[in-house]
């Protein structure tokens, strides 16, 4: 992946927790995420996370930055917000910890939100 200077939704960026990767015993890594997109011409605030099969399995987030290269599918969306309408996980407390996250990414548009190293995108 690049790291952008700039925002421009066009080209798909994300902004990633670099202190959140992890990995399952398939070489599978993950890296938890937030994006904005444009869904119907609105602007909606997603979370969730990138992942990749890395072989050898990457010593810390900035390998697997380096590393992952395929973005075509994207993040994996756990959930999302258009300022009316949630969209994602079915428990409350996830549903709560989500929108405390994504309201106010979505009001600060397209700032990125604390905790989190971005612009990055394929």
């Amino acid at each position: 992946m690049i790291r952008e200077t700039r925002f421009l939704i066009s080209r798909k960026p994300y902004a990633v927790r670099l202190d959140s990767l992890r990995a399952d015993g398939d070489n599978t890594a993950y890296l938890d995420a937030v994006w904005f997109r444009r869904r119907n011409g609105i602007t909606v605030a997603c979370v969730g996370h990138l992942w990749d099969i890395q072989r050898p399995l990457p010593k810390d987030s900035t390998e697997f930055l380096a590393r992952h290269d395929d973005g075509r599918y994207g993040g994996t969306c756990e959930g999302r917000w258009d300022g009316e309408r949630y969209w994602g996980a079915q428990a409350p407390e996830l549903i709560s910890t989500h929108l405390e996250l994504l309201r106010p990414m979505l009001a600060n548009y397209p700032a990125i939100p604390p905790g989190y190293d971005g612009w990055w995108t394929f």
